[in-house]
């Protein structure tokens, strides 16, 4: 049998934070493994337990959620955890920076429970959460933030082919939409991603489109 996806919830509100435990205790393949209420806990929890994935809130007293998912997801993270932002500020700017801080998705508090734990078993299986163009939404808005300010963009350890297909998750194309643009099949397009996650050391497809700004790849 498949071991239980471990989850640490992290919210300073007493109620939610039971509320989630209880939905995530009913679910055979998920399992609690902690749950504190401040960013500061959070992170060195996280760092103790090494759950699947943290559920984190944005705004907490001690250290915030976007500073705690840095810490544990960020660039240069040598163990970095996947973490799921769940907050009640439905605000651009916030799914934005939590995804520039390493979070792999993004949910609102008022979402029904069964999103929650699609959410949750989507972050832990290595996916993103947040549709193509949604993330491109985002991060075509704060672009200007993350591209580079001029020169010529550095040499990427990609093929050809490879960079085409990262050009076109950045600019919101599902796997599908990738696979008729360049007259492939999905199989294939799968198997394009999975090289260039490896290749820059990218845990999912959100940090690729972040990625592919920051490198000047996109206009």
């Amino acid at each position: 049998m498949t071991a239980p996806v471990r989850v640490l919830i992290c919210d300073d509100q007493v109620l939610v934070r039971t509320g989630l435990a209880t939905i995530i205790d009913a679910q055979p393949d998920l399992e609690l493994a902690g749950e504190c209420g401040d960013g500061r806990t959070a992170v060195d929890l996280a760092r103790r337990l090494r759950p699947d994935v943290v559920v984190m809130d944005v705004r907490m007293p001690v250290l915030d959620g976007i500073e705690a998912t840095r810490l544990l997801a960020g660039s240069g993270v040598p163990h970095p955890v996947k973490v799921l932002v769940v907050t009640t500020f439905n605000l651009d700017e916030y799914v934005y920076e939590a995804l520039r801080a390493g979070a792999s998705g993004f949910l609102l508090k008022d979402a029904p429970p069964a999103h929650l734990l699609h959410g949750i078993r989507t972050v832990a299986a290595g996916a993103a959460l947040l549709a193509p163009e949604v993330t491109r939404r985002l991060v075509g808005r704060y672009a200007a933030r993350i591209r580079p300010a001029g020169g010529t963009p550095p040499e990427l350890p990609l093929t050809p082919r490879e960079l085409e297909v990262l050009r076109l998750i950045a600019e919101g194309l599902s796997n599908s939409e990738i696979a008729g643009s360049l007259r492939i099949s999905q199989e294939t397009v799968k198997t394009f991603v999975s090289r260039i996650l490896t290749k820059l050391d990218l845990r999912d497809r959100v940090q690729a489109v972040v990625y592919a700004y920051r490198q000047g790849l996109v206009t």
